[in-house]
């Protein structure tokens, strides 16, 4: 019986690292969705009361939901037309049942506002992430930019038909 208990506790510990691993990657998930489709209720929600926010230069760090709202609704929303975000190459280390670490890589396309060429940014994020009253926040996200390049004469258009 006590065999019994103990495999039982090992599946349901493994189920909820299963759960848990593809809740931390939903965070990039809206936070991707989030900003590009500018729904500012999405891109808030995966973020802790108490988040820190590192995008490094030129943009800076922000801290807490008020600095989140000042970076994306006064300093980048404004800055940038439009948006895509795919994110890729998710690394989760699970310090405990609560507390994990999170790498992934992402690739954002888009145009400045007032231009036409297209931007590409290619960036790292190192999150730092923890189960707050049932639900998976981030509690620290670091942005390392990698690139931040214009192609020139290539302006995102829709297809014609």
């Amino acid at each position: 019986m006590a065999d019994d208990s103990a495999m039982l506790a090992a599946l349901v510990a493994r189920i909820d690292e299963l759960e848990s691993r593809q809740a931390i990657i939903d965070l990039t998930s809206d936070y991707c969705h989030g900003f590009d489709k500018r729904d500012f209720d999405r891109f808030l929600s995966i973020w802790s009361k108490d988040c820190v926010w590192n995008i490094g230069p030129p943009f800076g760090s922000f801290s807490g939901h008020d600095g989140i709202r000042k970076a994306v609704q006064d300093i980048l929303w404004p800055a940038w037309q439009e948006s895509h975000h795919l994110s890729t190459n998710h690394v989760i280390r699970f310090l405990d049942a609560d507390n994990a670490s999170c790498v992934c890589d992402v690739d954002c396309v888009g145009t400045l506002t007032g231009d036409t060429d297209c931007q590409i940014v290619g960036a790292t994020y190192t999150d730092t992430v923890r189960r707050q009253d049932g639900h998976w926040k981030i509690i620290q996200r670091d942005v390392k930019i990698h690139y931040f390049n214009p192609i020139p004469g290539a302006p995102l258009r829709a297809p014609q038909g």
